[in-house]
């Protein structure tokens, strides 16, 4: 029923006396009739998501300091949720924490959950004491509204609330509302149909916690509500995280000036965002289809292939719109750390490597499973007796304290950086794609780093000067030929006094062409000035092992009595990357105490905390602060959304999530903050964003320059996380927003989740875009123009096709 509004006794006397006195009773009855028809079990449905115009169930739930709003389609809900087992929505108590980012930046409107349970209306208990303890109790799964007494509607749908704008309970916090926008009726969640739901949405035993299910004690709640601020974006109007467009004159400079003949601006060829039509790729590759690495087309015109150039990057001009294919069978990927040693079949159905390098233990086909027993072509007895072999060789190595980032050339199935993880080593794994079948897609599916990369023409993607340590054992790069070129770009990335180990066997065997190599190689690194540290023989697997350190100091290449190879030009930055083309040349090595590369860094973990000595007060940092503050500010940020919105919040079950990615790092605070879960995060930045890649291995973590106009070098299925926090905004006014959508699909596994933050008018075309792809919307939320998504991909499939014509081989 539609209620009146709350209409006030003005208190002004009257001229008639007894008249007077009985309207006012009269009116003073009429308004307490009012008050209690409003706190009834009924009331008209609002729509008042500036979010989404689209909802089918609906939450608003306030958090803490504001609203949100919690729904999700209910049609592709009961889908998907057979197909998830951690499908469920957070508890209100979670809700109420899941945003404690920073107070007074978020809006009054927004979250949408996993909501597809409706129940019979129940009348509203009149205490605020019994509202907190539903919230914490019961999770909500039912799209109710519950609301304390003192809350009163009005005709337009809107509520009193406090001065400040946020409505209130008696005891003064914000009151929890879920709302079905259909049905218009006010719920209340029980136990029992709490419970059912949880049940029925994670596939879990009762003795088992399915996810998004926070247990919390009652008696905690008005205290932990208090004591957390709940918002999604940080305060001062992201004063201190301000969008970084507002400093593009700061200190740092982008990729894209810093490198040579990089792309051209791109052309926005979006298709019409209010008509979603989509369809599979058809190409040659299938399932495993990379747009940049499978443009055949491209790849027909090349005039040689002497240096991989068919295994570089080729960008099509128009990027697919269009989905890629599931392989048969495909199921959900076994969790770290098991998918280690194992991993379905169906996900990677390729058998060549199991037939070629079986005998050296890297992978074998073992009924429905692939599995992966360690080893690799020099370290046929496993991967942990050759890393420990390597550090009894060089103790200086350190494995993961001196050492933590570590570039591992030609990587195979990336056992070796599998199995660094267990000395707390990160570790970047790099093969050219279909070198040996699906390698680096074995890798990625077991949950280790990989790119799909090659050293051909250019320059690897990287900054100058910020690997600990790299790795190649027996990964057939020529190092030595023409003019050391590619060994020279291995110098370009390793740190000054970082190590390169290569296990190769030119190093300990005697035939004709391995004398030659190792002659050569010996010629090379001498002129590079590369101190030959160790050469040791490694009896268990019958390898040798040579272990090089990089100088410190230019006082060697001033002494060089032949300057050959020759030092590149002051103008020559070794940090620009980006399409730029190799070159044989060495770069100077920084002397000043304030210059980047100059001193090592911290030892692990410290380093990730603290400010790179490098970075100057005098710099202007990405947020318009000095580069330090900025730096911490940062981080901090990042901490308190991590912490107190992303694990707990966001119905994540963090089991499930091994690979992730963030889209736009800066400083990779969010990285930093996700450290101690059994998660690794790929940081990317964009080559037209500040350069702040070198801070991010500064700190011990790793990434990747990309421009995001174009597809990313990793095969499809490779993410189980994907966290974008305004970039899609960015992109949209700038190349093809479409193919960025078709693009964050392929490279996200089924039933992976991915988190967005961006301007409300992109949350709500994602949301729909999201919804045209049969994703299950987990979570919105939005506050002055600025909004989140969390958003889960399911494992649907349109059924007609799309032929790529460039992918045909």
């Amino acid at each position: 029923m539609a209620l009146g509004k709350y209409s006030r006794v003005d208190g002004r006397k009257s001229s008639s006396g007894y008249c007077s006195t009985v309207t006012i009773v009269v009116f003073v009855a009429l308004c307490l009739v009012g008050v209690w028809m409003m706190t009834s079990s009924s009331v008209v449905p609002v729509q008042t998501s500036d979010v989404s115009q689209e909802n089918k169930n609906e939450v608003k739930t306030p958090v803490t300091e504001s609203n949100v709003e919690n729904k999700n389609d209910a049609t592709n809900n009961e889908d998907s949720n057979n197909a998830s087992e951690d499908n469920n929505s957070p508890t209100d108590e979670g809700k109420q924490k899941q945003f404690e980012d920073n107070p007074g930046d978020l809006p009054e409107d927004a979250t949408k959950g996993d909501n597809n349970v409706s129940s019979n209306p129940v009348e509203k208990k009149d205490t605020s004491e019994e509202t907190a303890k539903n919230t914490e109790e019961m999770p909500d799964q039912n799209g109710n509204e519950k609301k304390d007494d003192g809350e009163e509607k009005k005709e337009d749908g809107s509520k009193d609330e406090s001065e400040n704008g946020e409505k209130k309970n008696g005891d003064g916090e914000p009151q929890v509302e879920n709302r079905d926008s259909e049905s218009g009726e006010t719920k209340e969640n029980t136990s029992d149909d709490s419970e059912k739901k949880s049940e029925d949405d994670s596939g879990k035993t009762d003795g088992e916690k399915g996810e998004g299910q926070i247990e919390e004690k009652v008696e905690n709640n008005k205290d932990e509500k208090k004591d957390n601020s709940s918002e999604v974006f940080p305060s001062g109007a992201q004063s201190e995280l301000s969008d970084e467009s507002t400093t593009q004159g700061g200190s740092f400079s982008t990729q894209a000036k810093e490198s040579k003949n990089e792309n051209g601006p791109k052309s926005s060829q979006s298709k019409n965002q209010n008509n979603y039509s989509w369809k599979l790729c058809n190409t040659s590759a299938g399932p495993d289809y990379i747009p940049c690495l499978d443009n055949f087309e491209a790849i027909r015109k090349l005039h040689t292939t002497k240096h991989y150039e068919h295994r570089e990057r080729h960008c099509p001009e128009n990027p697919p719109t269009c989905l890629v294919p599931l392989p048969e069978g495909y199921q959900r990927s076994i969790e770290w750390p098991t998918s280690r040693e194992k991993i379905w079949y169906h996900n990677v159905p390729h058998t060549k490597l199991a037939e070629v390098k079986g005998h050296q233990n890297w992978v074998k086909v073992s009924g429905e499973y692939l599995t992966f027993p360690g080893g690799g072509t020099q370290f046929k007895h496993g991967a942990l007796h050759y890393i420990d072999f390597i550090q009894q060789s060089v103790p200086e190595i350190a494995w993961g304290k001196r050492s933590r980032v570590v570039l591992d050339v030609g990587c195979g199935v990336a056992s070796f950086g599998g199995f660094l993880f267990d000395r707390d080593v990160l570790t970047m794994s790099l093969a050219p794609k279909d070198e040996h079948e699906a390698q680096v897609q074995f890798a990625l599916e077991r949950g280790i780093p990989a790119i799909s990369a090659v050293m051909g023409t250019k320059r690897l993607p990287y900054p100058g000067r910020v690997f600990d340590v790299v790795h190649c054992a027996r990964c057939r790069v020529p190092w030595h030929i023409e003019g050391g070129k590619l060994l020279l770009e291995l110098n370009r990335l390793l740190r000054p006094g970082g190590f390169f180990v290569w296990s190769a066997t030119p190093i300990y065997q005697k035939l004709p062409e391995d004398v030659e190599i190792w002659e050569a190689m010996k010629q090379l690194t001498q002129a590079m000035c590369w101190e030959l540290v160790s050469i040791t023989k490694d009896r268990v697997n019958g390898v040798g092992i040579a272990l090089y350190r990089k100088p410190m100091s230019n006082e060697c290449y001033e002494q060089r009595p032949k300057s050959d190879p020759p030092l590149c030009q002051d103008s020559d930055d070794p940090s620009a990357a980006w399409n730029v083309p190799l070159q044989a040349c060495m770069h100077k090595l920084p002397v000043a105490s304030s210059e980047r590369g100059s001193q090592w860094p911290e030892q692990w973990p410290a380093r990730v905390e603290k400010v790179p000595y490098w970075l100057s007060s005098s710099e202007v940092g990405v947020y318009g602060k000095p580069a330090p503050e900025d730096f911490e500010a940062d981080y901090k940020h990042w901490k308190r959304v991590v912490n107190n919105s992303y694990l707990n919040g966001l119905g994540i079950n963090w089991s499930n999530v091994r690979n992730a990615m963030d889209m736009r790092a800066v400083y990779g605070g969010l990285a930093a903050a996700m450290r101690e879960l059994n998660v690794w995060v790929m940081n990317i930045v964009s080559i037209d964003a500040p350069d702040t890649l070198p801070i991010i291995y500064e700190r011990g973590l790793f990434g990747i320059y990309h421009d995001w106009c174009e597809s990313f070098s990793t095969y499809p299925r490779s993410y189980d996380l994907l966290h974008a926090d305004h970039l899609f905004s960015k992109i949209k006014t700038k190349c093809n927003f479409m193919a960025l959508v078709a693009e964050v699909d392929r490279i996200l596994r089924p039933e992976g989740k991915i988190i967005v933050r961006d301007t409300v008018e992109i949350i709500s075309e994602l949301e729909n875009i999201f919804k045209s792809m049969q994703w299950d919307i987990r979570m919105t939320y939005s506050k002055d123009k600025e909004g989140l998504l969390c958003a889960q991909k399911t494992m649907w499939r349109p059924k007609d096709e799309e032929t790529v014509t460039y992918a045909i081989a």
